[in-house]
């Protein structure tokens, strides 16, 4: 399937109540999909969990029903075919069934946002809606969808323990991660891996450390500035409650800066080897970082992690240093 450009979607506020009415049954039945397959993938190793999905997955399909009946009962037996991706501020998700694994904090941190993200939608078309019954409905459904944010904290709470369960990640941990970590590990792992090239290209062709490192810093913030006002226009955080749009633009600016200030700095030394080996040292800091942030908090596998940064690093930086030799 073709993907939409940003220009080309609908603004949200200018959906009728026919449209609105069908994003949200589409939505419905997605996100009970979802639940269904998070169920499955973990039914053998946590059943207990998956009991709970599968019980998501019904009230969704609940909603579903409830939405279709009101919808039939307005404006008759044909939908508008108008999904998610079509509106301007919901983010496409990676489909489920191109996830190799699936871990419990992953379903959780799924959980969450999909929650959260369906109660921002049914308050928003709520207070957009002038027809009484639907915004009612509208309104019961941004409760109940409130309320099962919280599921996301009881997955696996059996398994967890009291232990756990005092140490758990909440809600504030996972709007930290939407807000500041997402983001910035985008920003860094771009200044890290997009700065290699012309740093190290600028050195060989030059062997001018002073050069080098004013390219390296024109680069870096050249390259904050765009992945800032990139990540700030991206979304404006109403829908998908990512949080303020300045608040992730800076945290992807200044880590996207602070990644390709990285091998510039030690182009400060005098003495062009020595600063070239002191950055390349710092590369191999940056992209190890940046597959421990993976591992930590996006529940990557460490070394499938490392390998991508490391592959991608390596083939920017040699591209870099091919290019200096030319």
């Amino acid at each position: 399937m073709v993907s939409l450009r940003a220009d080309a979607r609908r603004d949200f506020s200018s959906l009728s109540e026919r449209e609105i009415l069908s994003l949200a049954i589409a939505a419905e039945e997605e996100d009970g999909r979802i639940y269904s397959e998070f169920a499955m993938r973990l039914h053998d190793l946590y059943p207990a969990s998956a009991a709970l999905l599968e019980g998501m997955a019904a009230e969704e399909d609940e909603h579903r029903r409830r939405l279709l009946d009101l919808y039939v009962e307005r404006f008759g037996d044909r939908l508008v075919p108008i999904r998610r991706e079509h509106v301007r501020g919901f983010l496409s998700r990676k489909p489920v069934w191109l996830q190799k694994t699936l871990t419990l904090e992953q379903a959780r941190q799924e959980v969450w946002e999909m929650e959260e993200a369906a109660y921002r939608f049914y308050l928003g078309a709520a207070s957009q809606v002038t027809d009484v019954g639907i915004r009612k409905l509208l309104g019961d459904l941004a409760a109940a969808e409130k309320g099962h944010s919280s599921r996301a904290d009881q997955i696996d709470a059996e398994v967890l323990g009291v232990e756990g369960r005092e140490t758990e990640k909440g809600e504030a941990h996972r709007q930290f991660l939407l807000t500041y970590v997402q983001p910035g590990l985008a920003g860094l792992m771009d200044g890290s891996v997009s700065t290699l090239a012309p740093v190290f290209a600028a050195a060989f062709a030059t062997g001018d450390t002073h050069q080098t490192f004013l390219v390296g810093l024109a680069a870096a913030i050249g390259a904050g500035i765009s992945m800032g006002f990139t990540e700030a226009a991206s979304d404006d955080g109403k829908l998908t409650g990512r949080g303020s749009p300045i608040k992730r633009g800076l945290a992807a600016g200044i880590m996207t800066a602070v990644g390709g200030l990285g091998h510039a700095l030690p182009y400060l030394i005098a003495d062009f080897w020595v600063a070239t080996w002191v950055a390349i040292v710092v590369v191999l800091i940056e992209l190890w970082a940046i597959a421990y942030i993976q591992k930590h908090y996006m529940q990557t596998p460490f070394w499938r992690a490392v390998l991508q940064v490391v592959i991608g690093g390596s083939l920017v930086f040699a591209a870099g240093i091919l290019i200096g030799n030319a």
